[in-house]
């Protein structure tokens, strides 16, 4: 299997089966996770993304626009800068409800309670598939095995900090009165945007490759924008936030490993 959108497809259909693998939890638990666990889940998933940023996306960025001959800094601050813009207007087109929170954010719209929570998930859920997405086209492209190990540590980073993520979507929808089965359908269906965007974004990168560096750089970009405005903040409510602290640093640890280790 030597073509990217292959690869693409299989690294984000990871990704989003340990989202689905997470919302089927909902079958063994009804309680809505505790407040102290889901910081250290979001304080995780808020490393992990960090170092995926740095060492998955901006400094292969950088390279790949170098080896091509030009300079690596202007796609790599222009694509991160696009991305940063790219989930600003998201974040505002789209009405979605963050876990917790009473009032939606984006405009004004008459959708369920159920449906806005589903879509705040959906909604950061879409650079983490561009992510995945390129560094599988990259390593295809390249056809080295440092660069397919590097991927495949990515998407091993992104999955497990799935997992959790897809709990958090199926438990609070079973708290909210939908039925199991729907809390795991809607729970699963919330990451299969990252199959769907992981997909489409290496058709694009695709079609014309000196976009691949502006593109991995892109989805950094749009990864921190969810870190620093969703994940870190969520990480330390509450009086006590020396767990979501430690576990952001955990996740950046864990990140930075697989991906020297593997990469």
């Amino acid at each position: 299997m030597d073509s990217p959108i292959l690869w693409a497809a299989a690294g984000t259909g990871f990704t989003f089966l340990m989202t689905a693998f997470g919302a089927s939890l909902v079958f063994f638990f009804r309680k809505n996770i505790n407040p102290s666990t889901q910081r250290v889940f979001l304080g995780f998933a808020a490393g992990v993304m960090t170092a995926a940023s740095v060492w998955s996306l901006l400094i292969p960025a950088i390279e790949d626009a170098q080896a091509a001959g030009g300079s690596g800094l202007l796609p790599a601050a222009g694509g991160f800068i696009l991305g940063v813009l790219f989930l600003l207007l998201m974040d505002h087109v789209m009405p979605h409800l963050h876990l917790g929170e009473q009032q939606a954010e984006g405009p004004c719209c008459a959708w369920k309670r159920t449906t806005l929570l589903v879509l705040a998930v959906t909604l950061h859920n879409i650079p983490e598939g561009m992510a995945v997405g390129l560094s599988f086209a990259m390593a295809a492209q390249h056809g080295d095995s440092a660069s397919m190990a590097g991927a495949m540590a990515l998407a091993l980073g992104m999955g497990i900090q799935n997992f959790p993520e897809g709990a958090a979507v199926s438990l609070p929808l079973r708290q909210e009165g939908v039925s199991s089965m729907k809390a795991f359908l809607m729970g699963s269906l919330s990451g299969i945007v990252e199959l769907i965007f992981g997909v489409l974004v290496v058709l694009i990168a695709g079609s014309v490759q000196p976009l691949m560096p502006w593109m991995l750089s892109f989805a950094a970009g749009s990864m921190m924008y969810v870190v620093i405005e969703e994940l870190v903040p969520e990480a330390h409510l509450g009086e006590h936030s020396h767990s979501g602290t430690i576990s952001t640093l955990c996740g950046f640890l864990v990140m930075m490993v697989l991906d020297v280790a593997l990469g």
